[in-house]
């Protein structure tokens, strides 16, 4: 993601003054607006091996030499300041925070390059860099472009969001997050597939573009959100759907947290528009998709499932209701659970 320019302005992970600024205030060293550490963190042994100043052979999890870190400084740092700050909870049980824990005591920092751009394993078809999807969009014409985050599969009211933004700008950025994610989630292959079905069924074809995001998923609930929203910046989207508890989990961060967050910039800082949206359900009164906004209807005349219901339901061979997920979809889901379970 640095590499392909997915994390611009970055060249490489964070040095200590960027990092410390980041965790603290939301803004790298320079005052521009970031709220995620982006470094590279390795144990007291690795470090005290390496010299500042040297070129550092980067490998993929594989052991294929896939890149060179030029090491220009190594800094130790405060794990629960991070964890508090970034995550707002020291909880270990938190999986964000638990990745934080799990890794290296010293970071190492300095400018990357990658030496050669690989294909992706699961989805070469839709892996569009930063530069090409800008391309994409110039030569459709179009001049707004609203892109929207998921780790979960999509559903009615998914659906329902985007189209509403769809609306108001000339052209939708799909793009799903397929880095590494929670055990528990559904997998990045069967929530792509669930895409192109309802792609294929029930989306202007000439309107939306669907793409990966190879990075991997924090749970930093509202400092992601803004994360999330420089990301699709970059790949140059001019507007961002941040809708009920977008990269939250569990009950770490309030409904609508993620959302409160960009009023904490000044308009036009970030440089993308967020598009706010409540939570969405299908009205049984009204016979379609809405919020509170727009509906009549008391609460037990609302259709809406969490993942872990859906999941729940999967596992006993239940397909979820029509009025949350289009049919098509929910059979997908429900294939790819049977073959988990037979697996």
């Amino acid at each position: 993601m640095i590499a392909i320019g997915g994390f611009s302005p970055l060249t490489g992970f964070m040095n200590q003054e960027d990092y410390d600024r980041v965790v603290s205030e939301m803004r790298l060293a320079n005052g521009l607006a970031w709220s995620i550490p982006i470094t590279l963190s390795v144990s007291e042994e690795v470090a005290s091996s390496l010299q500042e100043g040297s070129l550092i052979r980067l490998d993929n999890p594989a052991g294929d030499y896939i890149g060179v870190l030029q090491l220009t400084q190594k800094y130790r740092y405060d794990k629960t300041r991070e964890a508090i700050n970034v995550y707002r909870t020291d909880d270990a049980k938190h999986p964000g925070v638990q990745v934080l824990y799990n890794q290296g005591a010293v970071n190492l920092a300095g400018d990357i390059w990658l030496l050669e751009r690989s294909s992706h394993p699961l989805f070469p078809d839709y892996q569009i860099d930063p530069v090409a999807s800008r391309q994409m969009f110039r030569d459709k014409g179009w001049k707004t472009i609203v892109g929207f985050q998921t780790r979960n599969p999509i559903h009615r009211a998914h659906e329902y969001i985007q189209k509403c933004a769809l609306e108001t700008v000339d052209g939708l950025f799909l793009h799903p997050l397929v880095g590494a994610t929670k055990e528990d989630d559904i997998a990045a292959d069967v929530r792509m597939r669930c895409y192109e079905i309802l792609l294929e069924h029930y989306y202007p074809e000439d309107r939306v573009i669907l793409a990966i995001n190879p990075a991997a998923m924090r749970y930093a609930g509202p400092r992601e959100a803004i994360f999330h929203a420089l990301v699709r910046k970059n790949y140059g989207c001019t507007h961002f759907i941040v809708g009920r508890d977008h990269a939250g989990v569990g009950d770490y961060y309030g409904t609508y947290d993620a959302q409160y967050i960009f009023d904490e910039f000044e308009p036009g800082e970030l440089g993308i528009v967020p598009m706010k949206f409540e939570h969405a359900f299908y009205c049984t009164r009204t016979k379609q998709m809405a919020t509170t906004k727009t509906s009549p209807s008391r609460p037990e005349e609302r259709v809406h499932l969490s993942g872990t219901k859906v999941r729940e339901m999967l596992r006993r061979g239940e397909l979820p209701p029509p009025e949350f997920s289009r049919p098509e979809v929910a059979a997908e889901l429900a294939r790819a659970m049977r073959v988990q379970v037979l697996a």
